[in-house]
């Protein structure tokens, strides 16, 4: 069992045809506020082992594994040994906000970085092994094809973004990107909660001022989030408001990851130009 979606394309990829993967939090659902249902305690009651992101983000884990009783679970922290980066975008926050995640572990938004997913998938590759030694060589080779194209991706990634280094500054409104903007030495600098329901004239002055504030080149939406006022709002500030993908829905192929970072490439170079 893998916890969501990246989990799921991480060890689906190293693991190849000698394990039946599964995924808890279906793609599309929030990770952060996930309720776990009682066929997720089943299927860790009968998992051999679990991979987790780890650094807080599975809030809904600790319940579920102890309901389910497996005395034999073996879980992999997918990100031991990663330092996490601690509060580094100032919030904005809107007058009445549903969205607080506070991340008690730092930001756990690290599979964002081609270099930390790298290391995920060396932590997922290494437990494995430790469950199934008999199949090291296959995880090995599978990890290592897997390894070369986020290798490949990072050097796209610097490559391309090398011109806007220490000049590029952009809002969010999901705090899910600082490991990627520490990378490639581009900047985060805020994330605007907005309210699902309505944008109060208080919450829209914020966030203009936070653009000015900060000089922002560019302002970051999520894939599959139609906020007509982030429209409106982009429109009024002169910025185009642009997806940038955290990678928590999307096909469950693995290389959808190189799919989707292409695409979030893609965008931060438009932006930032």
């Amino acid at each position: 069992m893998t916890t969501f979606l990246p989990m799921y394309w991480f060890t689906q990829a190293v693991a190849g045809e000698l394990a039946q993967v599964d995924v808890l939090v279906p793609p599309g659902a929030e990770v952060h506020d996930y309720q776990a249902t009682p066929k997720d305690v089943s299927a860790i009651a009968q998992a051999d082992i679990l991979v987790k992101n780890g650094l807080g983000l599975e809030e809904f884990l600790e319940n579920t594994i102890k309901n389910a009783q497996n005395t034999k679970l073996k879980q992999i922290d997918a990100s031991s040994g990663i330092k996490p980066v601690e509060e580094i975008s100032p919030v904005v926050k809107p007058i009445k906000s549903d969205h607080d995640h506070e991340h008690g572990a730092g930001n756990p938004h690290v599979w964002l970085d081609p270099v930390l997913a790298i290391k995920q998938v060396e932590n997922i590759r290494d437990g494995l092994i430790a469950a199934d030694a008999n199949n090291k060589a296959n995880y090995e080779a599978n990890a290592a094809a897997y390894i070369q194209k986020l290798k490949e991706l990072d050097q796209q990634y610097q490559q391309k973004l090398q011109p806007y280094r220490n000049t590029c500054t952009f809002i969010t409104f999901h705090d899910a990107f600082p490991y990627l903007a520490q990378r490639y030495q581009l900047k985060q600098v805020a994330v605007v909660e907005i309210p699902e329901d309505q944008l109060s004239p208080e919450d829209v002055q914020k966030t203009i001022a936070a653009v000015k504030k900060y000089n922002v080149k560019a302002l970051f939406d999520e894939p599959g989030t139609d906020n007509k006022l982030l429209t409106s709002l982009s429109r009024d500030l002169n910025l185009t408001l642009r997806n940038l993908d955290s990678l928590e829905s999307g096909s469950t192929a693995p290389q959808h990851y190189f799919t989707a970072m292409g695409s979030n490439l893609q965008a931060l170079q438009a932006a930032c130009q």
